[in-house]
């Protein structure tokens, strides 16, 4: 995907943010079929491993109710000894939503549910610091307009670890957090709100999530390979998983999250379950229930005007209104999803009775969703339903125009999730920079005669816009061309200009101190994914913006706040920034996740043989790679439920005792040590010379 906005794009499509992952061609590929729509999808879906960065891809077309393509291509296992199969599963992520918003449904056409009645009503001990709470419903849920902030993903996503905390934990975690929003004000991307409608399944059913999906969406669709994260998932038949650092084959990802993202399937199966929404199978949901689903309920709050875009939500669904099928006068609907290791995409036509599934092991649920379009695309050619494939949009090169002196008022500083950019207006251009990241090239766009700035090669066009609730947002309408797989296109407000911050001096004093720090996670179980990633937060201020920590607005000397009210992506996961003091070290709260300042991550002890103790808080312990240890080899004896991972100078991953296998790794120059596990639990640690 071409480059361009990558500020922007940042937010991830569903669940998690994109992780690159090296291609990996090499291994079993499905048998290509001589011509015809096998052999296209066939040819795409090695495009994917050969060029976009997929480990393995799995794909399926279902129509009028009968599978017409399968395939698979890439890697599996690391010595190649197990093929790739039909039967191959893999996660499928936040598509993985689309089976709680049916269950919802299904208990709506039982009488059990109402959509928009308060949720309270259902769940009593739901409660929230923000006394909006109460007017939250079950449909908010399903259409991401609750306000509720966003992700409490502290310890959801395991190696092959079904440990139910981040689950269990939720409705503590929300006790604590006040709104973003009025309920029903606009509908931004929101994984706590699924992960609670998996809880209102469960109280209102009394069954737990997994019986139920089972019970009654699985088993009477033959979906025989489709299990959840609570199931004794048989890791011989998930797909290998790799990650750009580690050398080794991963051990399977487990994300503990169901409701949100916690499903494996394949792409046959995933096309199985697409018949809910086209009628094959109306015995599972009724069709008024399927009907609402689609619907655009995006339009009931705050959003852009319509334009050819990937997100434009219905219940459940990213969007009702796909491009490009909008094109051709065809709905599709769409639900993407991405963990850390796996994606997927399933894009239904319920009008011509087809669906396409792709699933993954690295890449993207955009490129996936590409593929899945592409395949649609051609059977839909084959059989008539449309005459040809269109060529790819464009906005055309930009006309340069005098700059009207009252668009000089929108140049400032703008925010979106986790981001603070800077808009600068002069001689007809605007320039778009990162402050925070001084590295990143400044973004040049055009300003054109209909009033909006468009760049050089036309696949952006940007304007300001002033909404009814007098905020300011920069509209983004954008094609990103995936050479021989097609365009992804987005239309979203995706920053918020944000007002001066003035801070007082207790404040101002407070995070100078804190001006460029590294805080490093605490409360994360040592099976946690996210220790493959660099998992520490730096507190950066833009010197000109003193007010504002990223995107979060300083509202006192430990805390800040974001102030961002973005539908669709750009908005999403606000939670705020608390800091407290403890045994004299300063540790950061946000989202359930637990941080402590680098004040406390002191040198490893460099003498041949020492020990590290996890401390009764069960808090991980974190240490710095002294001069005199660097280079030897450090051997560490594990304690039963505990492990450790090591990083470079620059926080790149190097080993992680729980993903690759290794005790023994060789500690790099001004590397960092991560040590976690339950609480008094010991490592016995051995440095010997290379």
């Amino acid at each position: 995907m071409k480059k361009r906005m990558a500020w922007l794009l940042a937010a991830a499509l569903t669940l998690t943010p994109l992780v690159p992952t090296a291609a990996m061609a090499s291994g079993t590929e499905a048998a290509v079929p001589a011509q015809g729509l096998g052999a296209l999808a066939a040819k795409k879906a090695a495009l994917l491993t050969e060029q976009y960065g997929t480990v393995s891809v799995q794909y399926a077309l279902i129509d009028q109710g009968k599978i017409t393509v399968s395939g698979q291509a890439g890697k599996n296992d690391e010595k190649g000894n197990v093929p790739l199969t039909p039967g191959t599963m893999y996660g499928i992520g936040s598509t993985s939503k689309m089976f709680t918003a049916s269950a919802v449904m299904k208990l709506a056409d039982e009488g059990k549910i109402n959509l928009d009645a308060p949720l309270v009503q259902y769940i009593p001990e739901f409660k929230m610091k923000d006394e909006r709470y109460k007017k939250i419903t079950p449909r908010m849920l399903l259409n991401h307009s609750s306000g509720i902030q966003g992700s409490s993903l502290n310890n959801a996503f395991l190696f092959e670890d079904s440990d139910p905390y981040a689950h269990d934990t939720l409705l503590e975690q929300l006790s604590k957090q006040s709104l973003k929003a009025d309920p029903g004000a606009f509908s931004v991307y929101c994984n706590d709100g699924f992960t609670l409608a998996e809880i209102l399944v469960e109280h209102v059913s009394g069954m737990k999530f997994t019986a139920f999906v089972h019970q009654y969406f699985t088993e009477p669709l033959g979906m025989n390979d489709t299990k959840t994260s609570q199931d004794m998932v048989d890791t011989a038949k998930t797909a290998g998983l790799y990650y750009p650092t580690a050398p080794q084959q991963l051990p399977n990802e487990t994300v503990n999250v169901i409701g949100t993202g916690g499903i494996y399937s394949t792409a046959e199966d995933m096309a199985r379950f697409s018949q809910i929404f086209t009628g094959q199978k109306p015995g599972i949901l009724s069709a008024k229930a399927v009907e609402a689903m689609g619907q655009p309920e995006y339009k009931k709050g705050l959003w852009p005007k319509d334009a050819d875009n990937s997100f434009d939500y219905g219940l459940g669904w990213d969007s009702v209104r796909l491009y490009p099928f909008n094109d051709y006068g065809i709905q599709a609907v769409v639900k993407g999803g991405d963990t850390i290791l796996y994606h997927a995409s399933l894009i239904v036509l319920p009008e011509q009775n087809m669906a396409a599934a792709v699933v993954s092991s690295g890449g993207s649920s955009s490129t996936n969703q590409l593929l899945a379009t592409q395949i649609l695309l051609e059977a839909l050619k084959e059989k008539g339903a449309i005459k040809d494939i269109k060529p790819d949009k464009s906005f055309g090169k930009p006309a340069p125009a005098s700059l009207p002196e009252d668009m000089k008022k929108y140049a400032g500083y703008y925010g979106s999730t986790g981001q603070l950019v800077k808009i600068d207006l002069k001689d007809g251009v605007m320039s778009v920079t990162v402050p925070n990241v001084p590295e990143y090239p400044a973004e040049k766009y055009v300003y054109t005669a209909d009033g909006t700035f468009v760049d050089e090669a036309g696949t952006a066009k940007l304007s300001f816009v002033t909404e009814s609730n007098s905020l300011t947002y920069l509209w983004v309408r954008q094609y990103s061309t995936v050479p021989e797989l097609g365009q992804v296109a987005m239309s979203h407000y995706l920053t918020q200009k944000l007002d001066s911050n003035p801070l007082t001096k207790d404040a101002e004093d407070a995070w100078t101190k804190r001006e460029g720090k590294t805080y490093y996670p605490v409360n994360e179980k040592y099976t946690s994914v996210m220790y493959l990633m660099k998992p520490t937060l730096e507190m950066k201020r833009s010197k000109d913006f003193q007010g504002y920590v990223n995107d979060k607005k300083i509202t006192g000397p430990d805390t800040a706040v974001s102030s961002l009210k973005i539908p669709g992506m750009g908005g999403r996961d606000t939670a705020g920034y608390s800091f407290y003091q403890k045994d004299g070290a300063e540790y950061l709260e946000t989202a359930g996740s637990l941080f402590v300042s680098e004040d406390l991550v002191k040198p490893l002890y460099h003498g041949k043989q020492s020990t590290v103790t996890v401390k009764d808080d069960g808090y991980a312990r974190w240490f710095t790679v002294p001069a005199a240890a660097a280079d030897k080899t450090m051997t560490v004896k594990l304690p039963v439920e505990g492990g450790f991972a090591v990083y470079d100078a620059a926080g790149k991953y190097v080993n992680m005792s729980e993903a690759s296998g290794l005790n023994q790794v060789v500690l790099p120059k001004g590397g960092t040590i991560v040590f976690a596990g339950d609480a008094d639990s010991s490592f016995s640690i051995q440095l010997d010379k290379k």
